[in-house]
């Protein structure tokens, strides 16, 4: 009722739940679990504040004239970070700036030389360097992380490499997955839809007067949710089902020109993952690519020859159709 909205009766409402049997209780990871979890999850915020700095080192580029990310890739490589320790050293000329470029970066010398003259000054210099200074430092913390999770996924190694069968899910990936939902989920989680509610990549459900409202999300684990994001990224990169899926739903969704389409195929990916990791977990068995032309094999033909022409027909095309010889 609005104006009884307080601690004292939520408290006592839940009393009484709990009195009859309708709270569950919540997920409570083992401990060998919750500590990786607690040492994925700071290695990932390491990870995000080394990513912050390299974009504040390109930020001192761009100050100075230094356009050296655009022509690079990225400034966080081998050939990039030799190029800024000869600027933070005194060397100013391009050519011989661009000469320190490795393997297939060799081929862009021209345009090197011509990005790396800038006006990079002193007070410039002292920035980069303690900008590097800061990297050398989180990469040494990174590695640091890497060898102790290492350490506490030995355990797990089976489940690991379980999980790294799947696509989009790499060693680091996997187990950060396991920090997160354990190693038997089907235990706590009864069904693959259970779960992907808890993590939050279950579309919400919003109604009213016929009408549907907007079909975001709920909260969920915030953690596993970008993980699942990224390793769903990941995964319509290679050939298979879930790139065939992630296409039909950016069509469906509104287009490759709408990046909001694109966002929602991207998690309804997510959720797909998250399903064949519990089934993965709870059966045991490896991931199996049912084929990138797994939709096209269960198409009817003649609903899809309708569909395209009523497409073009909403083009303005008249459509004759002949059989093939």
């Amino acid at each position: 009722m609005p104006g009884r909205k307080t601690d004292a009766v939520d408290a006592s409402w839940l009393a009484e739940l709990l009195e009859c049997g309708l709270l569950k209780g919540s997920f409570i990871p083992a401990a060998g679990i919750k500590a990786a979890r607690d040492v994925i999850r700071y290695r990932r915020k390491i990870v995000q504040q080394r990513s912050s700095e390299v974009q504040r080192l390109g930020g001192v580029l761009q100050d100075a004239g230094i356009k050296l990310d655009s022509v690079a890739s990225s400034i966080d490589t081998v050939s990039g970070m030799a190029m800024i320790r000869g600027l933070i050293d005194g060397e100013r000329r391009g050519q011989v700036l661009a000469e320190l470029a490795r393997g297939r970066m060799r081929r862009k010398i021209g345009d090197l030389s011509q990005a790396l003259e800038g006006r990079f000054g002193d007070h410039h210099a002292l920035m980069c360097q303690l900008h590097l200074d800061h990297i050398a430092q989180l990469n040494e913390m990174i590695a640091r992380l890497d060898a102790q999770v290492e350490a506490m996924m030995v355990p797990f190694a089976a489940q690991r490499e379980l999980l790294a069968t799947a696509p989009g899910i790499g060693q680091v990936a996997a187990a950060g997955i396991i920090s997160e939902i354990g190693t038997t989920p089907h235990e706590f989680f009864t069904t693959a839809s259970r779960l992907a509610s808890w993590t939050g990549l279950c579309p919400g459900n919003h109604e009213s007067a016929g009408k549907r409202k907007h079909g975001k999300p709920r909260k969920g684990n915030q953690h596993l949710q970008s993980l699942l994001v990224e390793c769903a990224w990941s995964a319509v990169r290679t050939d298979g089902r879930l790139k065939a899926r992630y296409h039909r739903l950016v069509l469906r969704f509104g287009g490759y020109r709408n990046k909001a389409a694109k966002k929602r195929a991207i998690v309804a990916i997510a959720h797909t993952l998250i399903v064949i990791i519990w089934h993965m977990l709870a059966t045991g068995q490896a991931y199996t690519d049912l084929g990138p032309d797994f939709y096209a094999r269960h198409a009817d033909p003649e609903k899809e020859t309708q569909r395209l022409l009523a497409r073009l027909e909403a083009l303005g095309h008249k459509v004759t159709l002949a059989p093939a010889a």
